[in-house]
């Protein structure tokens, strides 16, 4: 049955409506809300700022069921119930209430072509920022959208990826958790399991623990209301449920009371309040109650006797009540003056509606200054008008707390991030760490506080941990697993080449050419640059031969020089053997050519050095294989051959041979010379720094006119191998000749195939190797007989029995 819970018959009137519930901790809770509605109409009448002249009048309501409820708003509204009362000077503007989403959404569908404004302070729902649905719904709460978004970015904050709801059947959670799912979804939070908890259900109930307790997440969100809370916990409680950490939702978040039965589940439990707010005066006003400010309502009476254990009327089970019984000495809902987020958004919605009618009422010089229209009297003013202008209000209140809607109807979101933090005597202290402002830029709108600590789930002092998979590391990259949720990926390395910076990157990210990844992976280095240099063994190795060379090549030709005018000496043409020894001498020193790092100049002189030398060598070694041949046809009756290659022709010859490779090397360096390139290709961890052969056809011709020459030498030596001489020197070019063309023929497959530096000490040992040989063999055995076998080094040893002396 629908009752007045107290009324003032004159001015505008405000209506709240409020659902009659079977528990008394709701009634309290409601009660307080009447009373600060009370608080803020006579305070605003007695303002003289505000409404100046207009006596604001309130109707409260309650109700045994949503049926009976309804009855009351249309009534209200309707302007029934006034008249039988005769209360027809006030007019209902505007509808307070209720606090229950659910309800709300019902009445304000029956209204809403009545066009009465109606201002929750505590229905949540997103859904009821639908203006198609609920035209005149306004709220000094936050929506659930805004609670959503910021409890989203509370689990994104400390890394929570994988978390897991309980809901029960009513509007408030299923709205509130569908819309947590959507939210969760965009910002890349994966919900393990999402139950629904049914008070009647046992089975269900045992299904919601057990999976709980199985599963893998440590984060649980229970997005219900107050009732549905407390009785999950209490079940909760006694099934030894630990190790979660629990995020709950604005309902039941800040109601201390729940830790009497529910305490250790409850440790480091976090979610989003209505901020705190002070309202001066509030907390006397609230707790000087008494039974005679209301007589006529049964409500209080009843109140009173359920508080205070006594009764009005005389009987043999209770004390008898006197009224005059201090509500300051009980603790219930009603006396919490902790809860002043609440009871704050009754205050700024009454306040809503007197800023709304105080802009109607407003007249200069026959104008409304804020509507732009005619003035209208006090007794004039509709409820459209009113819902007009409820839309447009933007005040601050003497607490600081500013007010006003968005075009759906609701209120600036902003919430206090609490933590439980559960003491040994089970008492619950419920702090403020924290605040989330929607108002604010993106990435400021989430603020933790860092001088406070936060206590988390079973008492730890770290952040725990709620991921499928925790976050791939730099050097890998995240590959989405089919199979399961998106938050559950598989960590992949990154392939040869490639890197990754950041945790749980998507891709991997090739370094630059020149760099190569570190052996994390994780950034691209400089790669290490290779050449053949000195300082390495082999490089130092082919240093000591070449030195080596260059010394019995000097030591070679000063043993000639001093012994110039011996037989040996004399008996080949001594002048192309001191031109021989000197260019062998310049194929050992062209070998260091080779080492080092190479740079423009030292990739011509290398070549072209290499080129020259060996033509000039391989053409003293002609001349003198010519000089073998022609001295034997000499020999024979009645030739004069030698006039033809005396040393005149001699040094034409060695000297055309070489001009033809020195023009060959112009032509190379003039069209496409060779130069220092970074080989990046053979290897990819690091850099080779080899000379490019600029024109390989250069490069070729060069090593093909070498190779023609020596074929050339081989050919005439091995006809000249077999002519009688005690010491045919043809024979010993013969074995020079065959190991340099051996050395060259398996140079040219190690060259091509050799990595890096390798190539060019393939290119120094073919060099040395074959220098060497034409060292050994042509001068080897003459050094022999001129130091060990003196007594060979005669005339007549050297022509034998059946030459003759023949002077060059």
């Amino acid at each position: 049955m629908l009752l007045p819970f107290k009324q003032e018959g004159k001015g505008v009137q405000i209506v709240r409506l409020e659902l009659q519930r079977q528990l008394r901790r709701r009634n309290d809770r409601e009660l307080k809300f009447a009373r600060t509605l009370i608080f803020t109409v006579e305070e605003i009448n007695s303002s003289p700022q505000l409404l100046p002249g207009v006596t604001l009048g309130y109707r409260i309501y309650k109700g045994c069921g949503a049926n009976h409820l309804m009855r009351a708003g249309l009534e209200a509204v309707n302007g029934a119930e006034q008249r039988e009362q005769g209360c027809g000077r006030g007019r209902v503007q505007a509808l307070l209430g209720h606090s229950s989403s659910g309800p709300s959404g019902d009445i304000n569908r029956a209204i809403g072509p009545l066009h009465v404004p109606q201002i929750s302070h505590l229905a949540t729902c997103a859904c009821l920022s639908d203006k198609k649905q609920y035209p005149s719904f306004f709220r000094t709460v936050p929506s659930d959208q805004f609670q959503v978004i910021a409890l989203v970015q509370l689990m994104k904050n400390f890394g929570w990826s994988w978390v897991g709801t309980v809901s029960s059947m009513e509007t408030y959670s299923v709205e509130g958790n569908a819309e947590f799912l959507k939210e969760a979804k965009k910002e890349g939070i994966c919900v393990e399991y999402t139950e629904s908890f049914n008070k009647e259900n046992a089975v269900e109930f045992d299904k919601v623990v057990e999976t709980i307790t199985q599963s893998t997440s440590t984060v649980v969100l229970l997005f219900m209301s107050l009732s549905y809370t407390q009785e999950f916990l209490k079940r909760v409680e006694s099934r030894n449920v630990t190790g979660k950490q629990l995020i709950g939702s604005e309902s039941w978040i800040t109601t201390a009371s729940l830790a009497l039965e529910s305490g250790s589940i409850l440790q480091g439990a976090m979610g989003f309040a209505i901020p705190e707010s002070d309202i001066p005066g509030l907390n006397e006003f609230l707790l000087s109650l008494k039974p005679s400010d209301a007589p006529q309502s049964s409500h209080i009476r009843a109140f009173w006797e359920d508080v205070f254990h006594c009764s009005f009327s005389p009987s043999n089970t209770s004390k008898l009540c006197t009224g005059s019984e201090d509500l300051r000495t009980v603790v219930n809902d009603y006396t919490d003056t902790t809860e002043t987020g609440t009871v704050n958004n009754v205050y700024m919605a009454v306040y809503a509606v007197a800023h709304a009618l105080h802009n109607l009422l407003q007249c200069e010089n026959g104008l409304n200054p804020t509507t732009g229209r005619s003035c209208i009297n006090k007794t004039e003013v509709m409820p459209l008008q009113v819902l007009e202008q409820l839309r447009l209000v933007n005040f601050t209140t003497q607490a600081g707390n500013k007010m006003s809607f968005d075009a759906n109807g609701d209120s600036m979101a902003q919430y206090d991030l609490v933590n439980w933090q559960i003491g040994e005597d089970g008492s619950a202290t419920i702090v403020n760490i924290g605040r989330y402002d929607g108002s604010k830029p993106d990435g400021q709108k989430f603020h933790i506080k860092d001088d406070l600590k936060i206590v988390w789930a079973g008492n730890h002092a770290e952040v725990p941990r709620s991921v499928c998979t925790e976050p791939c590391p730099p050097g890998t990259r995240k590959a989405i697993n089919k199979r399961k949720p998106v938050c559950c990926f598989d960590c992949l390395i990154c392939p040869e080449g490639a890197i990754s910076n950041q945790t749980d990157s998507s891709d991997c990210f090739l370094c630059p050419p020149e760099s190569w990844p570190n052996e994390n992976q994780d950034i691209c280095i400089l790669k290490p640059t290779e050449f053949l240099s000195f300082e390495e063994i082999m490089g130092t190795l082919l240093t000591l031969f070449s030195c080596f060379g260059v010394f019995l090549s000097v030591l070679m030709l000063i043993i000639f020089v001093v012994h110039k005018h011996t037989p040996i000496v004399r008996a080949n043409n001594s002048e192309l053997s001191f031109l021989l020894l000197f260019s062998l001498t310049l194929c050992f020193l062209c070998s260091l050519t080779f080492i080092g790092r190479p740079s423009e100049w030292s990739c011509m002189l290398r070549h072209t050095a290499f080129g020259i030398t060996f033509v000039l060598c391989i053409s003293c070694v002609l001349g003198k294989t010519i000089v073998v041949l022609m001295a034997f046809r000499a020999t024979l009756p009645g030739s004069d051959v030698m006039k033809w290659f005396g040393p005149p022709q001699q040094r034409l010859t060695v000297l055309a041979f070489t001009l033809i490779q020195v023009l060959i090397c112009v032509l190379w360096l003039t069209i496409s010379p060779p130069f220092p390139f970074k080989n990046m290709e053979h290897y990819n961890d690091r850099i080779i720094l080899e000379c490019a052969l600029g024109s390989a056809v250069g490069f070729w011709a060069v090593l093909g006119y070498i190779g023609l020459l020596a074929l050339l030498c081989f050919v005439l030596a091995f006809l000249a191998r077999k002519l009688p001489d005690n010491f045919n020197e043809a024979k010993f070019i013969t074995f020079s000749m065959l190991i340099f063309c051996a050395v060259w023929i398996t140079f040219i497959p190690a060259y091509v195939s050799s990595p890096g530096k390798f190539t060019v000490a393939v290119e120094i040992f073919a060099i040395l190797a074959s220098s060497f040989a034409l060292l050994f063999c042509i001068f080897g055995p003459k050094c022999f007989i001129i130091l060990l076998r003196p007594n060979k080094n005669t005339k007549k040893h050297i022509m034998g029995k059946t030459s003759k002396d023949i002077q060059y």
